[in-house]
């Protein structure tokens, strides 16, 4: 079993942590109090190769793959949790197209998002339509060449800066979630008459990338734009999700260890009683479990990218996905939770850090399928035999 990152991977991380370090870092305050897309932050991924990690050479990326993507992700999201979902908002926008999409889409829209041209955004969620992802209402009638779109969507992330949205739909009215099928995936290109963001959701944390309400009214889109059939739609968004899992969950681990360290710092200089607070059982020990539970974390969301990175999305790897991710967002929540505990009243300040970890972190085990979701989806396979431990 190999523990170590290849060179390519570790060039990788090391320019994600300089950007990281030296742009990220400095301003991450200020981005989150300024609530607007941290353009700046974007072309500096541009510039350096971080948002084609995840493509191969032939789409115009690197072929860093997931675990590319993750490193970068865990770097940048130790400061800045709106700058790492930039990150990850490249692989969720396009691993449809990745995994079933045509040449030409491919072509177009993953290249085009690895080499920074295209910004996508993804709408899957509706006001009474999240975790029951199958309870979509949104339609999609085919007319001549084109796909007619109608209803309403919740929670596109990055909507409002896209050139492209991707868009889950019915396209046979008798869908039901019982049996997923009948549905469709479609790329909208930006800006569109039948697209209308009619609210931006004012969120807890998170706040420099916009989330959106979007109304559908007779959108027109090229048949085209339909990746793969309209039959198998739920599946490939659902294999597209498991992709992403292990970034969330890096998101997760690089706030855990953001957090982690912000408070590890403030308690060696703090002192009560005489002597640094990280000298007192009740405050060293909570840190160091938050340290433990951090590698645990690092090799399940590693793991989980390996796995996707061998060409896997089925339904075999989706619990060890499901782990990592559930695992290292509930972390970054504790360690939130322990570093504000250990700075007393000043973690309550936004004079400090920690009072953004705390808001951000919440958001990590809400978004690609909750905790409950992912406990779901474990329990499952320990009841049918995938999982066994004998």
């Amino acid at each position: 079993m190999e523990f170590e990152l290849s060179p390519h991977h570790q060039q990788v991380r090391a320019t994600a942590r300089r950007i990281a370090r030296e742009l990220i870092a400095p301003q991450a305050a200020a981005i989150d109090e300024q609530g607007t897309y941290p353009h700046h932050v974007f072309d500096a991924f541009r510039e350096a190769g971080l948002l084609g990690l995840a493509f191969p050479a032939q789409y115009g990326g690197s072929g860093a793959g997931t675990l590319g993507l993750a490193l970068a992700t865990e770097e940048v999201g130790k400061y800045c949790q709106s700058s790492a979902l930039i990150l990850l908002l490249t692989r969720l926008s396009t691993a449809a197209i990745m995994l079933g999409g045509s040449e030409a889409q491919k072509q177009r829209y993953a290249r085009g998002v690895a080499t920074g041209e295209l910004k996508g955004a993804f709408a899957l969620t509706e006001l009474g339509a999240g975790s029951d992802a199958a309870a979509i209402q949104t339609t999609a009638r085919r007319e001549g060449d084109t796909w007619v779109l109608n209803g309403q969507k919740r929670w596109a992330g990055q909507a409002t800066e896209a050139d492209f949205c991707i868009v889950v739909a019915r396209t046979d009215p008798e869908s039901n979630g019982g049996h997923p099928r009948g549905y469709g995936v479609f790329i909208v290109d930006l800006p569109n008459t039948g697209f209308r963001i009619t609210r931006e959701l004012p969120k807890m944390g998170v706040t420099a990338v916009p989330v959106v309400d979007i109304e559908l009214r007779d959108c027109r889109v090229p048949a085209a734009n339909l990746v793969g059939d309209p039959v198998h739609g739920f599946k490939l968004t659902m294999e597209g999700l498991n992709v992403v899992r292990p970034v969330v969950a890096a998101r997760g681990l690089g706030l855990a260890q953001g957090a982690l360290q912000y408070a590890v710092d403030y308690a060696q200089q703090r002192q009560t009683f005489g002597r640094p607070i990280i000298d007192h059982q009740a405050i060293g020990f909570r840190l160091a479990e938050i340290a433990m539970k951090i590698e645990a974390a690092r090799w399940l969301t590693y793991r989980a990218c390996l796995l996707v990175d061998e060409g896997r999305s089925d339904v075999a790897i989706a619990p060890y996905l499901s782990m990592a991710k559930a695992y290292a967002t509930e972390l970054a929540v504790e360690a939130a939770d322990v570093a504000l505990q250990t700075l007393g009243g000043n973690g309550y300040l936004k004079d400090y850090a920690t009072e953004r970890y705390y808001r951000d972190a919440k958001q990590l085990m809400l978004v690609e399928g909750t905790s409950e979701i992912h406990r779901m989806i474990i329990q499952r396979a320990l009841k049918d035999g995938r999982l066994r431990y004998d």
